[in-house]
């Protein structure tokens, strides 16, 4: 397969791809001609090609000394106004009237919305590798099908087994129950209700189950305790931890994994008090009796270390997964979203190295994988009957005898070394374009939709009852393609595909640094953030994965989860010690996320709020809108040298300038909403002694702006928008599908808006929706954008 290039224009190129949030105003404050002031009878096409297209280009592409191109989501009627405020940049107001309607009209049909830039370069569907997670997703579950169907009727918590002597023998175990989490301080005494049963010098508990990891990353796992532990993660033969004959006084010990979001790996923690090697038996009884506690904890990516909680843990018994640990480059996210359509000799070297990484990791398992002993006379066919079954699953689909020949039965030849001949298999197939392009292998299309569920929902490849599905041939059946969507989306690793589009929705993904002025608020520490970050995790777990999934609850809820130590410092009432539950605090100033804590004090500074990024999170995330970057980077007024202004005076004042107003006409009415909050989401009635100003003003797309008052107002008219339901859904598909919503026909986009509202705005229904949409849609030939090897 040698894909061709892309033709000219036929997808934007990176620099166009984030919209203007201003459009036309932003680029049009410029210096450009004078334009006349009577326009008499010319049309909208000849006062553009007359007065802009100098500085503008014929096509609004922009020229060498104004290279922004004229693309935005504002209408008609909005631009002509910003051509009569703002235009030209030296003698602004000289374009007016009929004059600017009929410039403004031109440019809004011909190139400047979303219409007319579909229209003039349709957009496509391209030809894409696999990104980064894919890759390692697929990965894990191709490895993870000869394994057997992982085991999902655990109870939450970890199995315990508590034994009077310091070994783990059936006969010492005094009892078993299930922990919701292990921490634990036994003082003097042994453990349990009844601590007499044991002698308090020595005894031995072992937990094990699974631990759920919530997002991809390296995780850090703490073990406390005075005495002797070890602690085994995904693998049972290697301990992570390795503290099981100590010396020294130490009581805390870590380790770090690699794990993948929305998996279930096997965990097991071994703890015995006494000293090791001393016959149970003859144990010194008259020792003394030391202190015994053992906690387990874990920091997830990029947060502070908590006790690991109930919900990642359960009693049920899973295989081990394989997780890759090749280093890859980051994929493109120019135009938003994550997607694999540039190949680089990075990418080629990644692939290269994971190839050989896994091979490595099949032969060191292979008896596991294989069921094949080394002392078994058929070994050599077992093995050669993996590698088949290996291929298949690789590539997604049934293949001809004669590739299986070349994949597999020509490297077992020459009475090769089985164990070899595995290993090249391995090689060959994980650098084949079969397995590293979506759809490159041309399957047929019950494949192919199969292919598309499994990676828009679960970014891995399809498992067995998709496989089943396209065999039967019932995957060309809308209905089924829908069951089999509301089936996968109910899956951990969708949940984790959907909370990471989330932490992007809410500029959270990159772990941002919430460090605080402490000299103004004090207490606002790490343990705070940490506990803020779990605190959001939970709120929108709580609605996305509830029956009704309402997304705009997202926005209006008047309930986050917080804990005693949150509580304390937001003085919502809860004890010191409560663990987190759901909670109403000041409810007729709070709504969703848009007043959350953590996400107001992410859009802050150190000292202050910033009624800017918080105005400029609203119009991208929340309402889809694209905003230029600033010509220059401008530091905020400093509030020591304002000390009698409130934020809200300094941003008015600092913005105030016409070439400012073009952007953050827009962006202040939203931010300034969110003003009754300081920089670490505490509410406040007063800023420097004046009431807080939190007035602003929506403006739709229409045009038609709407008043309000505080947090709660603007998120009430932000849930009931189309313009707000329409960005939700470009940005989900985008984030699950990985290509332009457009490429799939003019009606695609109304269509899930209008479904989104007939199921009442539920997430998982949009997912699956969104998803079975794409899989069942006649994709256009695809554009080769990304150069594969033969």
């Amino acid at each position: 397969m040698t894909p061709q290039p892309s033709p000219r224009n036929s997808k934007p190129r990176p620099g166009r791809l984030a919209s203007i949030a201003v459009g036309f105003a932003c680029a049009l404050a410029v210096p450009a001609l004078s334009l006349a002031a009577d326009a008499g009878d010319a049309s909208g096409e000849q006062i553009y090609r007359l007065k802009c297209a100098s500085c503008h280009g014929a096509s609004g592409e922009g020229t060498k000394e104004f290279p922004r191109a004229l693309e935005g989501d504002k209408s008609a009627e909005k631009l002509a106004h910003l051509i009569e405020k703002t235009m030209p940049e030296d003698d602004p107001g000289t374009c007016v009237g009929p004059e600017a309607e009929k410039v403004a009209a031109y440019i809004h049909d011909a190139f400047y919305s979303q219409a007319a830039r579909d229209r003039n370069a349709p957009p496509r569907v391209e030809l894409s590798r696999l990104t980064v997670r894919q890759h390692k997703n697929a990965l894990a579950d191709l490895l993870a099908g000869f394994r057997g169907e992982p085991a999902r009727d655990g109870k939450p918590g970890l199995r315990g087994e508590y034994f009077k002597a310091g070994k783990f023998r059936d006969k010492e175990r005094v009892f078993e129950r299930v922990d919701p989490e292990v921490k634990f301080d036994f003082k003097l005494g042994g453990p349990g209700d009844e601590p007499d049963k044991f002698d308090a010098r020595r005894f031995s508990m072992r937990w094990d189950g699974s631990i759920v990891a919530p997002e991809t990353g390296e995780y850090e796992f703490v073990v406390r305790t005075e005495h002797a532990t070890r602690l085994f993660v995904n693998d049972p033969q290697r301990p992570l931890i390795d503290a099981w004959v100590k010396s020294g006084n130490e009581t805390e010990y870590r380790g770090s994994i690699t794990l993948l979001g929305g998996r279930a790996y096997p965990i097991r923690l071994d703890f015995t008090k006494g000293r090791l090697g001393d016959d149970d038996a003859k144990f010194d009884k008259h020792h003394p009796i030391l202190p015994a506690s053992i906690e387990l904890a874990w920091a997830v990516p990029n947060r502070a270390i908590e006790t690991i909680p109930t919900r990642c843990l359960s009693t049920a018994e899973v295989a081990p997964t394989y997780v890759s640990l090749t280093p890859f480059p980051p994929d493109d996210r120019s135009v938003g979203y994550e997607r694999g359509t540039s190949v680089s000799k990075a990418w080629e070297q990644a692939t290269t190295d994971a190839a050989i990484e896994t091979a490595a990791y099949v032969s060191a398992h292979l008896r596991d994988l294989t069921g094949a002993k080394p002392e078994d006379a058929d070994r050599g066919d077992k093995l050669k009957s993996f590698c088949r079954s290996f291929v298949r699953r690789a590539f997604r689909g049934p293949i001809s005898d004669d590739l299986i020949g070349v994949f597999v039965d020509r490297q077992f030849e020459g009475g090769r070394d089985p164990e070899v001949a595995v290993k090249r298999v391995i090689l060959l197939t994980l650098k084949s374009p079969r397995f590293l392009y979506r759809e490159a292998g041309g399957l047929g299309p019950g494949y192919d939709v199969a292919s598309r569920l499994s990676f828009g929902l679960w970014d891995s490849i399809p498992d067995r009852p998709l496989i089943e599905a396209a065999e039967a041939g019932k995957l060309d059946e809308k209905e089924e393609v829908a069951r089999q969507a509301t089936r996968m989306v109910d899956d951990p690793r969708a949940h984790a595909k959907i909370r990471e589009f989330f932490f992007q929705w809410l500029r959270i993904d990159r772990a941002p640094d919430l460090s605080k002025d402490q000299a103004i608020y004090p207490g606002f520490d790490k343990a705070i953030a940490a506990d803020l970050r779990t605190s959001l995790d939970l709120t929108l777990d709580d609605i996305l994965w509830s029956d009704s999934s309402d997304f705009r609850q997202i926005l209006l809820t008047d309930q986050s989860m917080l804990n005693g130590r949150l509580s304390k410092f937001y003085g919502a009432g809860l004890p010191d010690d409560a663990p987190f539950q759901k909670t109403r605090f000041e409810p007729d100033q709070r709504a969703g996320v848009l007043s959350h804590p953590y996400v107001l004090a992410n859009f802050a500074y150190t000292a202050t709020s910033s009624p800017i990024h918080r105005g400029v999170f609203i119009n991208r995330s929340v309402l889809g809108r694209g905003l230029k970057p600033p010509p220059e980077a401008v530091a905020p007024l400093a509030p020591d040298l304002h000390a009698s202004l409130s934020t809200r005076e300094r941003v008015t004042i600092q913005t105030s300038p016409a070439a400012c107003m073009t952007c953050h006409g827009m962006v202040n009415p939203l931010g300034f909403g969110l003003e009754r909050f300081d920089a670490v989401g505490r509410f406040r009635a007063e800023e420097k002694g004046k009431p807080v100003d939190a007035s602003g003003v929506y403006e739709d797309q229409a045009g038609t702006a709407t008043p309000y008052e505080g947090a709660r107002a603007l998120a009430e008219l932000l849930a009931r928008s189309e313009e707000t339901h329409f960005a939700f859904v470009d940005q989900l598909f985008h984030a699950l599908v990985k290509q332009p919503i457009r490429a799939y026909g003019p009606q695609v986009r109304a269509d899930l808006r209008r479904g989104f509202a007939d199921d009442g705005y539920s997430v998982r229904k949009l997912a699956a929706r969104i998803v079975a949409t794409s899989a069942l849609a006649p994709a256009p030939v695809p554009v080769a954008s990304a150069s594969a090897p033969d």
